[in-house]
């Protein structure tokens, strides 16, 4: 019988890629975003493509009752999900006191409450059965401070950690808990953060296709990894990241990321 696995912001580059790469091993889906549009375009392709069922819903994460909601709905239909893959996340761009403080809240509610909330919802089902995965998309920006993206960084920062704890108090229940840690990725979220032409982030490091850190994070979930880095470069930097006095990495972060004001949304 067929895997299920649910994606949220699965209309995004990454998303959307973590989707076709599942899709691929046979996975059916269910897929959720905000734009039902885009997902019922996007489930068509995807049936068409690889003959496989999909199913979606409409929920923004934003909205700290959605996780419960898609909860319930799943519930109602009888579905499984075997696989669980916390992809949805955005990040705001520009100096705290700045910042739109509303923005700031959903940023913790979509990257750090909303992941909560479904792997605390779907992870007692997968360890009864003692079969489930779980695919929490960090980010290079976990293993360091990083100013003018205050929040993001340490949203990503907690992700990591709380993926690494959680793969460790699942691995004798059939559960495996993986932090997908992915550098610069050519996914939009420069643009939605209000990154483009003020960071030197995208200009200066390699911004790796959305299909090739998709591949890495789904090989890594079946292989059960607590933590995945796509590239060669980024596990350097991340190697060198730990490494290096936290007073220097700040300063260092700092000066690739010029801020400005922006409550752009991915």
């Amino acid at each position: 019988m067929a895997e299920t696995a649910l994606i949220t912001g699965a209309t995004g580059g990454l998303g959307r890629a973590m989707a076709e790469e599942l899709a691929k091993r046979g996975v059916c889906l269910v897929l959720t975003a905000r734009d039902e549009g885009k997902l019922r375009e996007m489930a068509q392709e995807l049936e068409a493509k690889y003959r496989i069922e999909t199913d979606i819903f409409s929920e923004d994460l934003c909205d700290l009752n959605a996780p419960v909601r898609l909860w319930e709905r799943l519930k109602e239909q009888g579905a499984t999900v075997d696989i669980l893959v916390n992809n949805a996340g955005f990040g705001d761009f520009g100096d705290y006191l700045d910042a739109n403080w509303e923005r700031q809240e959903e940023m913790i509610q979509v990257n750090i409450l909303a992941l909560m909330r479904l792997t605390r919802l779907f992870a007692p089902e997968m360890a009864k059965r003692r079969h489930g995965r779980i695919l929490n998309v960090s980010s290079m920006a976990g293993f360091a401070p990083g100013p003018h993206l205050s929040v993001y960084y340490a949203s990503k920062a907690f992700v990591l950690s709380f993926s690494q704890a959680l793969h460790e108090e699942m691995r004798d229940m059939g559960v495996s808990v993986t932090a997908l840690c992915p550098g610069p990725t050519k996914t939009g979220f420069e643009k939605a953060a209000g990154l483009q032409g003020e960071s030197k982030l995208f200009q200066v490091f390699p911004n790796a296709p959305a299909s090739r850190v998709a591949a890495c994070g789904v090989k890594a979930l079946y292989a059960g990894k607590a933590i995945v880095i796509p590239g060669v470069a980024n596990k350097l930097l991340a190697f060198v990241t730990r490494m290096a006095p936290r007073s220097l990495m700040r300063r260092v972060v700092g000066s690739f990321q010029r801020a400005v004001r922006s409550s752009s949304v991915s």
